[in-house]
């Protein structure tokens, strides 16, 4: 079982990592702005609230960590998100991503540029020298999705930039026709590692998140996240649970609303619109009878802990694995989803994905069922409310 050591304030802290530390004596690095980074790594955590009980059950049940470890490990996660947003931005072209690694989910810095990385271990770092930057992965990914977009990726239903490998995987059912895929994409093949494809992925379609709500008295998804539009109350769920102008009801069949936008594939998201007599709490239920209140929406880091709400398979929990991932089901490309080892169901569609109190995503689609294991795939929720004007309910 996976256990983390409880976590001092001052060991949250000093959160970044580097696989080799300077010599004694070296000279002072000049390849980043190390007052920065010093501002960076020093700056006053933030207060993070007591996480609710049942949110610790779920911790201990799924990742092994005691009520004390994972409030530890909270803390420890919302400063290497600070750190890690402050590292992006100051080492500029020479980013190649982040992640959390090892007991306890040190923060770990990608970066192409030897002396920014000496730069990050003076000031009790950890880095990882590479040879691509993010910027250069991320454009060989888009070009596989422009590819996609011209033609159907056939056997080649996931691909994703990997920031420890730092490469683009691509995960395939037919190696022949992937390599096919791969020519016809213009990528630079040296950028792409193919792996085999465990399982096709799936909209986890019949459907899902944190309270039930059915379409057309068809269907049935979960809420994402409350949210309001010029003072009108509403929620944000998947786009492959329903189109603009479907009815939304809930289990009693009373009407919630109706959808006012909705994208898939291409994207996985939408935003139902509800009468005057609904409320749009910030609140995620954790089907223990109680609920989380949602204080934001900062984005965890690659290996950073997330749960899941549905209204299938209620509250589970498991880790971040990669970042704007294409996701090809199907009825299509999904572009920009987060990778999870979190299981989900059919009817977990549209759930709450949410680290500690912040808002991360809903539940896009997956491979596998929370009996056996598998992953889920979200799409972000600040995207979504950016599209559509929305505010996210919080508290």
């Amino acid at each position: 079982m996976l256990r983390f050591r409880t976590l001092t304030v001052a060991a949250a802290l000093a959160g970044v990592v580097l696989t080799a530390a300077p010599a004694v004596g070296a000279p002072a690095p000049t390849g980043a702005d190390e007052p920065s980074i010093a501002a960076a790594l020093s700056a006053p955590a933030g207060r993070t609230p007591a996480a609710p009980p049942a949110l610790l059950r779920a911790y201990e049940r799924d990742l092994g960590l005691s009520p004390q470890a994972a409030d530890a490990r909270l803390a420890h996660e919302a400063r290497a998100t600070q750190v890690r947003d402050a590292l992006a931005r100051t080492l500029h072209g020479s980013w190649a991503g982040a992640w959390l690694e090892g007991q306890d989910a040190t923060l770990v810095v990608a970066t192409t540029d030897a002396s920014a990385a000496r730069a990050v271990t003076a000031h009790g770092g950890r880095a990882s020298v590479v040879r691509h930057t993010l910027a250069v992965l991320d454009g060989a990914k888009q070009a596989l999705d422009r590819a996609s977009d011209a033609s159907s990726p056939e056997a080649t239903p996931l691909w994703y930039v990997d920031v420890k490998a730092n490469t683009v995987v691509v995960q395939s059912a037919d190696e022949a026709r992937t390599e096919t895929f791969l020519r016809q994409s213009g990528v630079d093949r040296a950028l792409v590692r193919v792996e085999r494809a465990a399982a096709a992925p799936r909209p986890l379609a019949d459907l899902r998140g944190g309270d039930a709500y059915y379409i057309d008295n068809a269907a049935r998804c979960s809420i994402g996240f409350p949210v309001t539009q010029g003072g009108q109350p509403g929620f944000v769920s998947a786009g492959h649970c329903g189109q603009p102008g479907s009815n939304a009801t809930d289990a009693s069949g009373y009407s919630i609303g109706t959808f006012q936008g909705s994208t898939f594939p291409g994207n996985d998201y939408s935003w139902v619109a509800a009468g005057s007599d609904w409320t749009a709490q910030p609140q995620v239920n954790d089907y223990a009878g109680g609920a989380v209140t949602v204080a934001g929406s900062a984005e965890q880091s690659i290996g950073g802990s997330v749960c899941r709400s549905g209204s299938t398979t209620g509250w589970h929990c498991g880790t971040v694995q990669d970042l704007d991932a294409t996701v090809n089901y199907a009825e299509g490309s999904v572009y920009g989803l987060t990778r999870t080892t979190v299981c989900a169901e059919p009817g977990d569609s549209g759930g709450s994905f949410i680290s500690g109190n912040q808002a991360q995503g809903v539940t896009s689609g997956g491979s596998g069922d929370c009996s056996s294991g598998g992953e889920t795939y979200f799409q972000p929720v600040n995207p979504i409310l950016g599209v559509y004007g929305l505010t996210l309910a919080t508290g």
